[in-house]
């Protein structure tokens, strides 16, 4: 079981760059048409330096391009059956385009017990910088472990 001496552990950071084609393949699979993700010229007229990223798109890289994307859950001895999606949330503080270099650098920034000890609830907070060292956005997910003998 997850506990408080969790809290504070930073894991591998993660570097992905946003490449048009894997966009592309989100935008398509999720049906988005904005032509703010799809179109350069709307994205710069729109004045972005290039076409934006949608929201949650920063979960999928950081995923995507991590060595070991299940690091925190070995190192924290979580096994992945127990594990449900409690959410997310996205803090940006700058536009993140095609062509951005990022790196992701995650942590436990809580760890709650609930239900009588049933679940825990640990918060893994990640900063994101840009390949100019600009903090652009922060995520937050909440993992939701079942912990044994709960049902």
């Amino acid at each position: 079981m997850v506990d408080q001496s969790a809290v504070g552990r930073a894991f591998t950071p993660v570097t992905a760059r946003v490449e048009p084609g894997r966009l592309r393949f989100l935008l398509d699979t999720l049906g988005e048409r904005n032509p703010l993700y799809r179109d350069e010229a709307a994205a710069r007229a729109a004045g972005y330096a290039a076409s934006p990223v949608p929201p949650t798109y920063l979960f999928c890289l950081e995923m995507m391009d991590a060595s070991e994307p299940f690091e925190l859950l070995t190192a924290l001895g979580i096994d992945l059956a127990r594990v449900l999606h409690g959410e997310q949330r996205f803090d940006y503080h700058a536009s993140v385009v095609v062509g951005d270099i990022l790196t992701f650098r995650p942590r436990v920034t809580r760890v709650t017990e609930k239900k009588g000890g049933a679940m825990t609830l640990v918060v893994v907070e990640t900063e994101v910088t840009n390949q100019s060292g600009i903090h652009v956005a922060d995520t937050s997910r909440t993992i939701v472990v079942r912990n044994p003998g709960s049902s």
